[in-house]
């Protein structure tokens, strides 16, 4: 409460507030804030956005596209006119393309259409799909979850249109406001272009025919919606007689992801519930965003980190708090963040970056080759050699211009003599400016 009235929202009264909430970071799946985390819940329509997963992964895999179109049949019809659940408008024969039953699904809540989804997924095969429902829960380490319809209604509440072979027809799927932020975590890091679907305030289905429609949505945390809040771009909320009020929200500011799960607010006898949970959930959002941030905790190259000079091929990113200086630590051959956050699960990408070890300069000069001292004493011997051509060449230039170099008796060979001391001369001087060049090639 003492958030939430901080956070501008002094209307809200205690009896309304949130029996679970979380807030977690959308990069690495790191707990913000938590209340009850763990309390078992029924998320309600929350269920829908675990059958969306499972259409995209159709998608991903190629038994779906977006343009499919799944033909409506007598059965679909008549699960729209249940007015006892959420619904729109369904007509038998038509064909309704995936992409437009999405839109359904998450903002009008629509049953039928996320029945229709389910059957194209699994080959009209109920059972068969919550089975994979609940299979894709426990793989991606939703521990405390139990699904038993597609939708968050009842199989009963169909009226005999919906019936999951071996589940019981009365049970109500379950879960946790911890559990819920890990779907939510895995839905956007596999299939981000879900938010394309979950971003407006108000959306058009089949528009241009016949059967066009358009919703608003019951996310009043989006652009434009009573409660609007900046960054805010998904996700689905749910209510029911048992649940209450609930929503699951993510938003974005700078690059900085965030997911909540908000359940239980108010009580169903007051339908104003709808509106009560946005206040919570944004104080929520606020804080954290003004607590935390995504940012740059190690750049990549040469970095010293506990005495040892690393080398990182990537820059090291991670959600931290503002104003606090990571501490980063080795830790199996990676780089990790040690004053991290609890992650909701052990399937959390890990706050780590791999490193290679920079050898000292030491290190490098006692690894270098023979052949390479083998080089510098060879350098060092083609600069003297030159040197010595050099000094040879100009005393036998000079030698012949002193006196009494040859005897008088043999006067008659001193020209030739000194002609052949200056042609040797001369050669020393060629030979040294040419194995001078040569060391400089």
């Amino acid at each position: 409460m003492t958030i939430t009235k901080a956070a501008g929202y002094t209307e809200v009264l205690e009896k309304n507030k949130p029996k679970a909430s979380i807030v977690i970071d959308g990069a690495n799946g790191q707990i913000l804030w938590e209340e009850n985390a763990e309390l078992v819940r029924e998320p309600a329509s929350i269920s829908k956005m675990m059958t969306v997963f499972l259409v995209f992964d159709a998608i991903k895999d190629g038994k779906l596209s977006l343009d499919t179109e799944i033909v409506a049949t007598e059965k679909d019809q008549k699960i729209s006119q249940l007015y006892a659940i959420s619904n729109n408008k369904i007509v038998s024969g038509v064909a309704y393309p995936v992409r437009e039953l999405l839109k359904m699904v998450i903002v009008p809540s629509s049953n039928v259409a996320t029945v229709m989804l389910a059957n194209a997924v699994s080959d009209n095969d109920a059972g068969l799909f919550i089975n994979t429902m609940n299979e894709k829960a426990q793989k991606i380490g939703m521990k405390n979850t139990t699904f038993y319809n597609c939708s968050g209604a009842s199989a009963t509440s169909f009226e005999g249109l919906y019936k999951p072979e071996g589940f019981d027809p009365n049970g109500s799927n379950t879960s946790t406001a911890r559990d819920l932020a890990t779907m939510v975590f895995f839905l956007l890091k596999e299939h981000p272009e879900v938010l394309d679907f979950t971003n407006q305030a108000e959306v058009t289905a089949m528009k241009g025919t016949p059967y066009e429609e358009t919703f608003e949505t019951y996310n009043y945390s989006l652009p434009g919606a009573k409660y609007a809040f900046e960054g805010v771009d998904g996700l689905k909320t749910g209510s029911g007689p048992s649940s209450a009020f609930n929503y699951i929200a993510t938003a974005k500011r700078g690059d900085t992801r965030l997911i909540e799960v908000i359940l239980g607010v108010g009580d169903w006898s007051d339908q104003d519930g709808e509106y009560y949970r946005h206040p919570f959930g944004n104080a929520l959002l606020k804080k954290a965003f003004d607590e935390y941030e995504y940012r740059l905790l190690l750049p990549k190259g040469q970095q010293k980190i506990e005495g040892k000079t690393i080398q990182l091929d990537q820059d090291f990113y991670g959600v931290v708090k503002k104003n606090e200086e990571p501490k980063l630590a080795l830790q199996d051959k990676q780089v990790v963040l040690a004053n991290k956050k609890e992650q909701l699960t052990e399937k959390m990408p890990r706050l780590s970056l791999n490193y290679q070890t920079v050898k000292t300069d030491q290190a490098k000069k006692e690894q270098l080759p023979a052949t390479s001292n083998s080089f510098t004493s060879i350098q060092k011997k083609n600069y003297l050699l030159p040197g010595i051509f050099a000094v040879l060449g100009i005393v036998l230039l000079f030698f012949p211009t002193k006196k009494n170099v040859f005897s008088r008796r043999k006067r008659s060979s001193k020209k030739r003599g000194r002609t052949m001391v200056k042609v040797a001369g001369t050669a020393c001087l060629l030979v040294a400016l040419l194995l001078f060049i040569m060391t400089l090639l």
